[in-house]
């Protein structure tokens, strides 16, 4: 129904110039907010002849006739245009809380639209025989059972003020991203760049969320950097844009109350992989004479490595064996005749480049010894190549543990997490009152009740 046009009469006035009429939109319905006054604009020919109404002029008339007027129509028709001006007028507070919802509905449509998109770009590439078939139902069996979890973990990552989401790091697409800020400032903070796993293909800086709040909560800032993956981008790519976001990180961390003294570099899976390969070339370049580069590996106090894998010769079968065919796998790697220079535990072989090997830090790798994703023999030969070419290298194995125990399962399960403990201890090492802090902390709360963690583990398909 078109709204009623309601005329208001001018007001008396001593003069016999009158106003152009003020025209009120009735309102239709109580849940319309286009309710509102509407003026009327007098005509050029109108102004010539009729001059506005001077404003002392108005008021003197409106005293005169006030008791008049509370007594006809004219008091009722104010009284409803002044209930209808006070309707149309806009809330602050609702304009904030709107404009706070539209930003969190475009953020979760943006967050929902990436993610499907990088799973069906997954299942794309790796076909849809039997063998992913199943994959794909063990997988989604899987996500229910940790549903749960998921829901409290991304209730966090939309909604906690301690996170600064998709910051710029670079100019490329994808080069972003999130920092998880401790809750207790006093202090600068140690910082930990992380790299998230993806299988090169659905990468995401959000899948660090849980292990980035876990950090925050023992006074540890979290950098989840996030990368170009394939077919945007080819190994190489990956490797840039980590190098980039680590470049931002060791520069500007001190603007968000980390310590630029204190920086560790992290990866998971993938993300572990393309880390080390990004200290190795770092360590190339600082070697080599005339090479410009934006940050220092003398800035990064240990590199950290979950469940990676270094070596891409022993891995290329693995992985076509488990899915991830041997095509797709040389796409990703640049050809075979790149495998190579992308393989960290051959790099630091090759005699060109030994003088670069002495510059890397001291390297810790964690993995599990019942990891079908990336076996744990991975981790164990690239850290005894490291000690042998003089770099302070270890590996710790968790005995039973699978590629996602160690990263999903366990600190889901709350309590004490040895993977977590152990980094913890790392980070905090040389900090008495840190350590202190740590062995009063409260035990983590679980997010998942065990039965449904273990068949997690029972039908995981990493």
């Amino acid at each position: 129904m078109p709204s009623q046009i309601l005329p208001m009469p001018n007001r008396p006035s001593d003069s016999a110039v009158s106003t152009p009429p003020i025209l009120l939109r009735a309102k239709e319905d109580d849940n319309d907010p286009s309710a509102s006054l509407l003026h009327s604009p007098p005509s050029f020919q109108d102004m010539s002849r009729k001059p506005p109404l001077p404003r002392a002029s108005s008021f003197t008339a409106t005293t005169r006739s006030n008791k008049a007027s509370l007594s006809g129509p004219r008091f009722y028709q104010k009284r409803r245009r002044r209930a209808a001006s006070q309707d149309s007028l806009p809330s602050v507070s609702n304009d904030t809380a709107a404009t706070t919802r539209s930003s969190f509905g475009r953020d979760v449509a943006s967050e929902t639209f990436l993610l499907t998109r990088l799973g069906f770009k997954m299942l794309g590439y790796l076909g849809v025989g039997y063998k992913w078939i199943t994959r794909f139902l063990a997988l989604g069996c899987y996500a229910v059972l940790l549903l749960p979890g998921f829901i409290q973990v991304g209730y966090y990552y939309f909604f906690s003020n301690q996170i600064r989401r998709s910051i710029v790091y670079g100019d490329k697409p994808r080069n972003r991203l999130d920092l998880y800020l401790p809750k207790n400032s006093n202090g600068p903070k140690p910082v930990v760049a992380f790299v998230t796993g993806g299988a090169w293909i659905i990468g995401y800086k959000a899948w660090g969320s849980l292990l980035g709040q876990q950090l925050s909560e023992r006074d540890i800032i979290v950098a989840c950097i996030d990368y170009r993956n394939f077919p945007q981008g080819t190994i190489s790519d990956m490797i840039a844009d980590a190098s980039q976001g680590i470049s931002f990180v060791c520069n500007n961390i001190a603007e968000y109350g980390g310590d630029p003294n204190r920086i560790y570099l992290m990866g998971q899976s993938a993300g572990a992989h393309i880390a080390a390969c990004a200290i190795v070339e770092q360590a190339i370049k600082e070697a080599g004479e005339g090479e410009s580069t934006s940050w220092s590996l003398s800035q990064i106090k240990a590199y950290f490595g979950l469940s990676g894998g270094y070596n891409l010769f022993n891995l290329i079968d693995h992985f076509h064996a488990r899915g991830l065919y041997r095509s797709i796998f040389l796409s990703i790697m640049e050809g075979e005749e790149s495998l190579q220079r992308f393989s960290p535990e051959v790099m630091i072989q090759d005699p060109k480049i030994g003088n670069a090997i002495s510059l890397l830090p001291p390297i810790v790798l964690f993995h599990g010894t019942e990891d079908y994703s990336i076996p744990s023999d991975a981790s164990k030969t690239f850290a005894e190549t490291l000690k042998r070419f003089g770099v302070t290298a270890e590996s710790i194995m968790y005995e039973g543990k699978t590629h996602t125990d160690v990263f999903l399962q366990d600190p889901m399960r709350g309590g004490k997490d040895d993977m977590f403990e152990d980094l913890v201890a790392y980070i905090h090492s040389g900090d008495a009152d840190s350590r202190a802090r740590d062995a009063m902390a409260p035990p983590r709360r679980r997010l998942v009740p065990e039965c449904m963690l273990k068949l997690a583990h029972s039908v995981s398909p990493f």
